[in-house]
C-alpha cells in the first residue's frame, strides 16, 4: 500500500468543519443535545479527546449518520497515527504468518 504523505484529519475537525459549521450548530448545542458536557465536545474537535464507541453512537443519531461512520474515522485515524510511530513501523515489517504444512 502506498504510504501517505499528509496525516489523516482527525475526527473531531470533520465533526466542525463538515457538520457543525454548515449546520449552525453550535459544540454547546450538540453537547446539551447529547447529554454530555461542553467539554467533551470542545476536546474532541480540537483533536484532544477520541470518539468513543458510545459517543459514536451518539454523533450518528444526532447528526444523522451511523455509528460506523464515526468509528471508522476514529479508527482510520489511530491507525494512520500509529503507521508514523516508530513501533508502527516496525510492525510493518513483520512477515506474514505461513500456514502449517498440510493446512489449507
Amino acid at each position: 500500500m502506498p504510504r501517505r504523505k499528509r496525516t489523516l484529519t482527525h475526527p473531531g475537525e470533520i465533526l466542525q468543519k463538515k457538520f457543525l459549521d454548515p449546520l449552525g450548530i453550535s459544540q454547546n448545542a450538540l453537547a446539551k443535545h447529547i447529554g454530555v458536557p461542553h467539554p467533551v465536545i470542545w476536546e474532541i474537535c480540537h483533536g484532544r479527546r477520541g470518539i468513543s464507541g458510545r459517543m459514536a453512537i451518539a454523533l450518528g443519531r444526532a447528526l444523522g449518520t451511523s455509528a460506523e461512520y464515526w468509528a471508522r474515522l476514529q479508527a482510520d485515524y489511530d491507525v494512520d497515527r500509529a503507521r508514523r510511530t516508530p513501533g508502527g513501523r516496525a510492525a510493518a515489517k513483520n512477515a506474514p504468518i505461513k500456514t502449517a504444512p498440510g493446512r489449507r
